[in-house]
């Protein structure tokens, strides 16, 4: 557990140089015209899976895991969403996407506060998962009003 605080100044150097590639690919893909969920809820699921790396490293399975899970489910289930059959459909599939964004901003703080992850990852990843949630409520909502009036 002290180990991942030990080498906080790598991993965070690593974390930062994999976010700041991320962050180009997020701004070539707005210029091509792609999904920003899409985009972000990649550029998040990498950053999970970095999470998860530096965790199995200091054997952490379990919780390891379950952010791996819930954290790249939201990507996943955007790109379900993007193909859906109908607007209700959509919003379903949005629906679990942001449920799965708010277990992984649990797992996150449960990582923080039992000392797995050091204060700048968690600040990164947090400030990232909630953004995320924001946009998902808002297409949720906007989408319901449009289109879902009786629902």
């Amino acid at each position: 557990m002290d180990n991942l605080s030990k080498e906080a100044k790598p991993q965070k150097q690593l974390f930062s140089f994999e976010c700041k590639i991320m962050s180009l690919e997020f701004k070539n893909n707005l210029i091509e015209g792609k999904s920003i969920i899409g985009d972000k809820s990649y550029a998040f699921s990498l950053q999970i899976i970095s999470i998860y790396k530096v965790l199995k490293e200091e054997n952490e399975f379990i919780l390891s895991k379950q952010i791996l899970r819930s954290g790249t489910s939201i990507g996943a289930n955007v790109n379900e969403a993007i193909s859906a059959v109908s607007k209700k459909d959509f919003v379903n599939k949005l629906s679990i996407a942001l449920k799965e964004a708010r277990e992984t901003k649990y797992w996150l703080n449960l990582l923080k506060d039992s000392n797995y992850l050091n204060q700048d990852i968690f600040n990164i990843s947090n400030r990232d998962c909630n953004e995320l949630i924001k946009i998902l409520s808002s297409i949720i909502i906007t989408t319901k009003q449009r289109y879902l009036n009786n629902s």
